[in-house]
């Protein structure tokens, strides 16, 4: 059994006052389940049953009648749930009496307008006064997307108003889903109404036959008596006279009524004027809409009105919608003067811009917008690189600025998408070096480093976004359908197709000045004399080292990288290709330079303090510095994708300047601590037994080191440096030999003739002489010192004295003419000096 429903509440009436007849709207809850389910309607007493429209279960639409009572409430009664109650009440107005003279102010609510005398309809009823539901039940909208019913009705319309109206269409829109029930239902709302339209006209017609008839009466006893009488006289007597009655009645007629014909008239006028309004108020209010959509930024819908009216009254020839559509235009053409002006605005995100280029297309505005956009951002971003350095050559010369807004790309509008290409690509690799850095970095880092890392930023962030500017331009992404439609989109293209050449000067220009700005602060030596004024400037006071110049190329590497995920062709970006390799060349040379510069340096890190081989810390410096060096050039020799490689002869001959000059440098054993205990002969072998470490081990771990990072050549490297290394260590070698052997080799002689000895007359030998004891003291003090330094240096230090002392004897001996008895005796005593000397070589190191 189902469950009774609630009894209808009235919560609301729409206008709650007025005189008889006037139409009300009543809303509330549980107001009927249809037309035929509404049985009792009353408001302040009176039946309004007959006028009520049924619209739905809340809302109903009738005339209030005749009612007795000034106010009181509004009572609904159904079938399904009864009598109701109401929460409000209506006020009853009386209604001034007007007589048939007066003038009047009240609005006649006309749903048909006809006109008697000329007994024909006039003007269309305006669209508020037609019946919003003409079957009387519920509307339910369907789902049917609304191109498919244009498809399926071509030339139809679903409003009933129309000449082509489809009540099949009507039906699927608004009743797709109403049950059969209803339908029927509908079926006889169509029939009530019919039959109310039709005793109307009955009631109109049987209201005036008294009339008829009387008229009629008059006129058949016109004509008997004209046939009774058959005379001409009495004819024309008769026709006469009643020709001056109808002439004096028109007369009356026409004074009486003139005046109120006129009213009517005017009336009359007036109301097809409010219908003309009504009609085409669409057109009369656009100047105004138009006004206020653009002050709130709803150009969609301002496009869509101005399409709209130009196509309903583009080509009229109306004087009154001409003038309203002149006005119309003059608002268009200054909405696409804003336009322009705000594409052409910089800073603007790509959204906008292609918004802007949408709007501009969609109201045919004259020229290329999206080309002057192009053009207008292209300078912008030249203007932004040129500033960009201006700023920071004053702020390197010491010259308070203000921060340049144009520059502060961390609060830039567009963060593009594809602007952070450049961070994406480092984490990637997982070596970015821009990613972590505190502010203090800045601070520390040279001013043309900090420029160019600002200034490849900047370019990152921009270029994108032209890019895809330009992109969207060429394949038509800008445009909308209507555009496509128009044939607009392929005129762009043509004009694209066209400016490709020009817009592929504008990327190699954005390119040329990122290229000159970044050599005009690393490499001012390569720009032309006139281009020095407009990408130098900067004060030179010391060469950037070779480690911020790595830091440079990878700076502009990350750059080229994210330039290139772009798409962009490799020739425009081939100058930035050949600035990186400028850059590494550079950074080679300055980086061998500082080292050359390093080396030169350590003998101020000589201590001179030896340990148990004979070295001191010296060679250890040597061989860190050449792979400290080799290790800071690791990332600049190696080569990205199209990126040239670096000629490894300039390197290696450059290798081979710094190991062969600067290795045999007598600076670099050169005499210092004086206050060193150490005597420079001491030194010297010190000296020698680093040489010595050298060319056994040091030279072969750099070859290692060389072959490990790739490079070519390492054994010229490793033969050239040996024989600069043994140089050397042949000229200490004989420095040394010669500070010892000559003081030995000179006290020969003059200890073999002291006294005056003659070898052909001299006493019977009573000993070994002075002279030989001496010189054994010496070598052995020589020996000494040497084994103190360095036990391996002692064969070939001994051997060489040796020899210069035999070489010595030898001579001596060579110049005496002949011998003594004695003299043959004494000349034994050499070799007592030949056999120390043999067993002080063979002598076991320890």
């Amino acid at each position: 059994m189902s469950r009774a429903r609630q009894p209808p509440l009235v919560t609301g009436i729409s206008p709650n006052e007025g005189i008889s007849w006037t139409k009300v709207t009543i809303r509330g809850e549980n107001l009927g389940t249809g037309p035929t389910d509404l049985i009792g309607l009353t408001i302040c007493g009176h039946n309004c049953l007959l006028t009520a429209e049924w619209m739905s279960a809340s809302k109903i639409v009738c005339r209030v009648g005749q009612a007795k009572n000034d106010k009181g409430d509004i009572i609904v009664t159904t079938k399904s749930g009864g009598r109701g109650t109401s929460t409000v009440s209506f006020k009853l107005l009386k209604p001034e009496k007007i007589g048939i003279l007066d003038q009047s102010a009240v609005w006649v609510d006309e749903m048909n307008y006809y006109d008697m005398r000329t007994d024909r309809n006039k003007g269309i009823p305006p669209l508020s006064l037609r019946p919003a539901n003409p079957l009387g039940i519920e509307i339910d909208k369907g789902r049917f997307p609304q191109k498919d019913l244009e498809m399926l009705f071509p030339g139809m319309s679903a409003d009933f108003t129309s000449e082509n109206f489809s009540a099949a269409w009507y039906l699927i829109e608004n009743h797709s889903t109403t049950s059969f029930d209803q339908l029927k239902m509908a079926i006889v709302n169509l029939k009530k109404q019919a039959n109310k339209k039709n005793e109307g006209s009955l009631a109109y017609v049987k209201g005036g036959l008294s009339t008829f008839f009387e008229a009629q009466d008059a006129l058949s006893a016109i004509h008997q008596k004209l046939e009774a009488d058959g005379t001409e006289k009495v004819e024309g007597s008769m026709t006469q006279k009643l020709e001056n009655v109808l002439n004096r009645a028109s007369n009356t007629a026409d004074t009486l009524f003139q005046e109120v014909l006129g009213r009517k008239d005017k009336a009359d006028s007036t109301r097809n004027a409010l219908n003309v309004l009504q009609r085409f108020k669409f057109l009369f209010n656009l100047p105004l809409n138009i006004e206020r959509n653009i002050q709130k930024g709803d150009y969609d819908v301002v496009i869509n009105d101005y399409e709209k009216a130009k196509s309903l009254f583009g080509k009229t020839e109306v004087q009154v919608f001409k003038k309203y559509y002149a006005e119309v235009e003059t608002r268009i053409e200054a909405l696409r003067e804003l336009l322009l002006d705000k594409l052409l605005e910089t800073p603007s995100t790509l959204h906008d811009q292609k918004r802007y280029i949408r709007y501009l297309s969609d109201l045919h505005a004259p020229g290329d917008p999206a080309w002057q956009c192009i053009g207008a951002q292209h300078q912008w971003i030249l203007q932004l690189m040129h500033n960009c350095k201006e700023s920071y050559v004053k702020e390197q010369k010491g010259t308070s600025l203000l921060h340049c807004s144009m520059l502060d790309l961390d609060s830039d509008v567009r963060p593009s998408p594809i602007g952070h290409l450049s961070q994406t690509a480092s984490l990637k690799r997982g070596s970015s070096f821009q990613s972590g850095r505190s502010d203090a970095w800045r601070y520390k880092a040279p001013q043309q480093v900090v420029f160019v890392e600002k200034l490849t930023k900047l370019v990152v962030s921009q270029l994108p976004n032209f890019w895809k500017l330009w992109i969207s331009y060429v394949n038509g992404s800008l445009f909308s359908e209507t555009a496509e439609k128009s044939g607009q989109m392929e005129k762009s293209k043509k004009n694209a197709r066209q400016r490709q050449n020009d817009f592929k000067k504008m990327i190699q220009e954005v390119m040329h000045s990122l290229e000159k700005l970044i050599r005009g602060a690393l490499l001012p030596f390569s720009l032309k004399e006139g281009e020095s004024r407009q990408y130098g400037g900067w004060e030179m006071k010391s060469e950037l080292s070779g480690q911020w110049l790595t830091h440079v190329i990878q700076t502009v590497r990350l750059s080229s990288e994210s330039l290139t995920a772009l798409e962009i062709p490799n020739d425009m970006l081939q100058i930035i290709q050949d600035l990186i390799l400028d850059l590494r060349v550079r950074c080679i040379i300055v980086t061998l330079q500082h080292t050359a510069e390093d080396i030169k340096r350590l003998a101020e890190k000589e201590d001179w303090v030896v340990d148990n081989e004979g070295l001191t810390s010296l060679p250890s410096h040597f061989e860190q510095c050449i792979v400290h060096s080799l290790q800071s050039l690791k990332t600049v020799l190696d080569c990205k994708p199209g990126e040239a490689s670096v000629s490894f002869d300039l390197y290696s001959n450059f290798l081979l300047f710094l190991l062969s000059v600067d290795v045999s440098s007598p600076d670099l054993f050169g005499s210092i601590h004086e206050d060193s205990s150490l005597t420079s002969e001491q030194r010297v072998l010190i000296a020698l037994s680093n040489c010595r470490y050298l060319e056994r081990h040091t030279f072969l771990n750099i070859a290692e080191h060389f072959e490990k990072h790739g490079f070519q050549g390492v054994d010229k490297i490793t033969q050239v440096s040996m024989e600069s290394l043994k140089e050397l260590d042949q000229r200490l070698f004989e420095m040394y030999i010669e500070s010892k052997a000559d003081p030995i080799v000179g006290s020969l002689e003059p200890g073999i003739y002291a006294g005056y000895f003659d070898w052909k007359d001299c006493l019977v030998p009573a000993g070994v002489r002075n002279y030989l004891k001496e010189a054994l003291v010496n070598i052995i003090a020589v020996h000494a010192e040497v084994f103190t330094i360095s036990k391996d240096l002692v064969p070939r230090v001994m051997s060489r004295i040796v020899e210069a002392v035999s070489e010595e004897l030898s001579r001596l001996m060579q110049c005496v003419s002949s011998f003594s008895k004695n003299g043959a005796l004494q000349v034994a005593e050499y070799f007592v000096l030949d056999l120390g000397l043999v067993r002080l070589m063979k002598r076991p190191v320890p």
